[in-house]
């Protein structure tokens, strides 16, 4: 139920966001390979910067998870049919406090954000250590840690796994889009390849709608190329 009530805040507080930022539409293309036919416009991207910044505010109650209560519910029940026993009580909280000092004592140096909001934990993966600029490929120096989180999640097997990718707003929105999809794709089959039940996972892609810092500099930008990894207790 609090989930919910955060989810129709947040949806709220997105459309007030938006009712107040207008666009002039156009754009240009930056993020991905030249294309001809988007001319500079500064009027429009200063308009999506200040449009995505507002997004990012606006849904930073959901706390990274992007799928919502449908698709959490029905990995809910896949797992529990597939045999995986549901944490009731007080043993939501104990379970997810034991799994977070676990990936904090083991991404520790790595350069991954480990983040907790009520029972979900949610990992920050920047794009500088998980993929090179405009590619989905990961880098071969981040499978130690994509290992190690491997490791963590089949100890701590009573999770929901969502991989959520994000882009910063330079490019068009449909091929942020596109490539925050397949960032997600190649964290998730690489999480999958090491053992992991299929069912558990969900994966997305948020293109640049959900920043978690300005646009407007090279930083910014830089924290908004993200995988986050959010992890949801399983509930008997």
């Amino acid at each position: 139920m609090k989930t919910n009530i955060r989810l129709v805040v947040a949806a709220a507080a997105i459309s007030t966001a938006l009712a107040g930022c207008a666009t002039t539409g156009g754009g240009y293309y930056g993020g991905g390979p030249s294309q001809a036919g988007y001319p500079s416009q500064p009027n429009s991207d200063y308009d999506k910067t200040r449009r995505n910044a507002a997004i990012g505010a606006a849904v930073g109650a959901v706390a990274g998870l992007l799928s919502g209560d449908d698709a959490t519910e029905r990995r809910q029940r896949a797992l529990v049919g597939a045999g995986v026993g549901g944490l009731a009580g007080g043993a939501v909280g104990a379970y997810q406090d034991r799994q977070e000092r676990a990936l904090r004592d083991r991404m520790a140096g790595t350069g991954v954000d480990v983040v907790r909001q009520g029972d979900n934990i949610t990992l920050n993966m920047p794009a500088a250590i998980t993929f090179a600029f405009d590619r989905a490929e990961l880098q071969p120096q981040f499978y130690p840690v994509l290992d190690n989180l491997a490791n963590t999640l089949r100890e701590y097997n009573q999770t929901i796994v969502e991989v959520a990718g994000h882009t910063d707003n330079v490019g068009t929105d449909q091929y942020n889009q596109q490539l925050s999809t397949r960032r997600a794709e190649s964290v998730g089959n690489y999480l999958m390849g090491r053992g992991l039940v299929r069912d558990r996972f969900i994966v997305t892609g948020a293109g640049e709608t959900r920043p978690v810092t300005s646009n407007d500099n090279d930083s910014g930008r830089a924290q908004n190329r993200r995988v986050e990894i959010t992890l949801v207790p399983v509930r008997g």
